[in-house]
């Protein structure tokens, strides 16, 4: 952590990607560790369409640790950031306790003021808060000279930040011990292994959910049997079913259980008392498009699933995306005047035919979908853990 003599401060900027879960985190066994009462499995997005980037400035003339986030300072004294600051401080001075000379000890002391943007929604149900601790914690390690397993780590922060500390698809392991210490991520397989499996966010909000997880998920755990029956009964059977389906590249199970797992997550919020509705008249329209679709072609093409908050991730092939955009693009109309509907990856424009049209039969739905992001799974190593870092 160099510095110059006049205390000009040092600075390093990483960036950080989105993870989708497909096999569902909501509720906690432990709200101070954040340790979940099963376990998860997440594909990595591309960060060319969805990033976090945070840069760390560590300086002694600083006075005090101080975050900004998408430009408005945030609360520094929040638990969940001072748990990451904390942490990662603490094995920093460890490092050095155990004589590793690369430790500047003086750096130990100083104070750090934290940059964080989003080149998405935040808070809308796009796993903001996963980027964003992923980011936050890789970045402060650099800071501090820490290496080794970080996951842990940022899921003190945000339980779904362990994800996106590795590219690709990603298991978090629920763990058993009280201290959290086997509560890791872990990857399943990289992010090559299925380069034909491509993404489409549908975007049907931007504004923030009106319930965050983390309350949600306190109400349900103390109201929800549907939820303990799902954690006990039927994640274990599905994590095994998941996992395999990624090796086989097998796209219609993968399908299937992500959004069988999506509505049963969904299922367990209205569950809740009093219940909670993350869902809007776009999403369930989305959700019988989606299945008039693959029922038309007598085959599952396309998968839906949804986080906290009304945006689908919509999963697919690779030759299934034209067709699958122009029936969004006509279903749910967009503006003609200003703004671009489809953002990320090009597209190239379908001609639906009449029958499909007839088939789907939903009554479209104009401005339903502000735009689509088109992405695909986090191909990229840029830097460890699949985290990018400039300094």
């Amino acid at each position: 952590m160099p510095q110059d003599d006049m205390g000009k401060p040092s600075m390093v900027t990483c960036t950080a990607p989105v993870n989708i879960a497909v096999i569902k985190y909501w509720g906690k066994r432990h709200e101070e560790l954040i340790l979940p009462i099963n376990s998860s499995l997440s594909v990595t997005l591309h960060q060319d369409q969805l990033k976090t980037t945070t840069t760390v400035a560590s300086s002694r003339s600083f006075l005090e640790d101080r975050i900004w986030l998408n430009g408005k300072e945030e609360d520094i004294s929040h638990p969940r950031l001072q748990s990451c600051l904390r942490e990662i401080r603490r094995l920093a001075r460890k490092r050095h306790s155990d004589g590793d000379p690369s430790v500047d000890v003086t750096g130990l002391s100083h104070k750090v003021h934290i940059c964080s943007v989003n080149n998405f929604p935040t808070a809308a149900g796009l796993a903001s808060s996963a980027a964003g601790f992923a980011c936050l914690v890789f970045t402060l390690a650099r800071v501090y000279g820490v290496e080794g397993e970080l996951s842990g780590i940022a899921r003190q922060g945000s339980g779904s930040a362990c994800r996106s500390m590795h590219g690709g698809f990603v298991q978090w392991i629920m763990g058993h011990q009280e201290d959290g210490k086997d509560s890791l991520a872990q990857q399943v397989e990289p992010e090559t292994h299925w380069p034909e499996l491509r993404v489409l966010v549908l975007v049907a909000s931007v504004e923030r959910k009106p319930i965050g997880s983390t309350s949600g998920m306190q109400t349900s755990v103390q109201t929800s049997c549907l939820l303990k029956h799902r954690a006990d009964s039927v994640v274990p059977g599905r994590m095994e079913e998941m996992i395999e389906a990624v090796h086989r590249k097998d796209f219609s199970t993968f399908a299937e259980l992500t959004m069988k797992d999506s509505n049963q997550f969904h299922a367990t919020c209205l569950d809740t008392y009093p219940p909670i509705f993350y869902l809007n008249n776009v999403s369930h329209q989305v959700i019988s498009l989606v299945h008039q679709y693959n029922s038309h072609y007598k085959e599952t093409r396309v998968a839906y699933t949804f986080d906290a908050g009304p945006n689908a991730v919509i999963y697919t092939l690779q030759e299934h995306v034209t067709e699958f955009v122009q029936v969004v693009s006509h279903f749910f109309p967009p503006e003609t005047n200003g703004g671009q509907f489809l953002k990320g990856l090009p597209v190239d424009h379908a001609v639906l035919s009449e029958e499909l049209k007839q088939a789907i039969g939903i009554e479209p739905m104009p401005k339903g979908i502000r735009y689509i992001i088109s992405t695909k799974v986090h191909s990229l190593s840029l830097g460890k853990h699949g985290i990018h870092t400039t300094q």
